[in-house]
């Protein structure tokens, strides 16, 4: 149970992440991404394709967050010219591309045969040593992304953002130039991203492009709505109370042993869609966030 449990809080750790650079995009600048699985399987799989040639894995961490940083310039610009709609459907459009373009490039990515022999982390340890210390560098990691975004959102830099959010044209009004903090804010999101896949990589150490589907980019969105649009600690509550959701449902066969276990599927999607939407009906701004006016 306890391997089971740090594995859950591993992957918890991971989703944090994306959600916390997710939240930067949207929350703070009103960006919406529909994309941001993309750039957790390029950091994903620039992570593991540099270790499985020698790299140390420091510095394979490091590129899979510049390589997923520079692959978010061109939806940074993308987001200059287009609204709301039309670049949450371009970023959906990315992410699908990336995906298949990871699935046709067989010989760098081994292509749906999946990318086997990734180096974990700490592999001289024993694996429950290992999976403690695995988690305890995730949560230190995670804790210093969220202090960095935390003082981002204080500085002055970060109240550019929401004013951008708020009001663009006022921002233009006033002289300033939107069009580098979008840019910057896609790439520091996608460079968390990129982050969290290398963690993703080592911590699974196999990958295939059907693990980075679409649905990997809307459970994120789930975290930071139920969490509160906007709220650093409201996309870490929101990841941990969505993950219970979805581990703990698991387990509802034990409350229906006459249920069949392929009736059982349903009936756990059936029961997290509803108490998802009881939560929206009934808590709309999320946990922490601030009730509408």
């Amino acid at each position: 149970m306890d391997a089971y449990l740090l594995a859950v809080g591993t992957v918890v750790l991971i989703y944090a992440l994306l959600a916390i650079g997710l939240n930067l995009q949207y929350g703070e600048t009103g960006l919406i991404n529909f994309g941001h699985v993309a750039f957790f399987a390029i950091g994903a799989y620039t992570s593991a394709l540099l270790s499985m040639r020698g790299w140390p894995l420091p510095l394979s961490f490091l590129a899979a967050g510049v390589v997923a940083a520079l692959a978010s310039v061109p939806l940074g610009i993308a987001a200059l010219r287009l609204g709301d709609d039309y670049l949450a459907i371009v970023t959906l459009g990315f992410s699908e591309t990336t995906r298949i373009l990871i699935q046709q490039e067989e010989w760098l990515t081994r292509g749906v045969q999946g990318l086997p022999g990734i180096p974990g982390l700490y592999p001289g340890l024993s694996a429950s040593l290992r999976s403690w210390i695995i988690f305890l560098t995730l949560l230190g990691v995670t804790a210093a992304a969220a202090v960095a975004v935390s003082l981002l959102q204080r500085s002055p830099f970060g109240r550019m953002l929401r004013a951008i959010r708020d009001n663009e044209p006022a921002v233009l009004a006033l002289g300033k130039d939107p069009a580098g903090f979008k840019i910057r804010v896609f790439m520091v999101g996608a460079a968390l991203a990129g982050i969290a896949g290398a963690f993703y990589a080592h911590f699974i150490t196999f990958l295939t492009p059907e693990q980075f589907i679409p649905l990997v980019t809307f459970y994120v969105w789930m975290s930071i709505i139920l969490g509160g649009i906007g709220s650093l600690r409201g996309a870490l509550f929101g990841t941990a109370l969505l993950m219970l959701f979805l581990e703990g449902s698991r387990f509802i066969r034990d409350v229906f042993p006459g249920v069949a276990e392929i009736q059982m599927a349903s009936v756990r999607l059936a029961l997290i869609g509803l108490a998802l939407v009881l939560f929206v009906i009934y808590r709309p701004q999320g946990m922490f966030g601030k009730p509408a006016p």
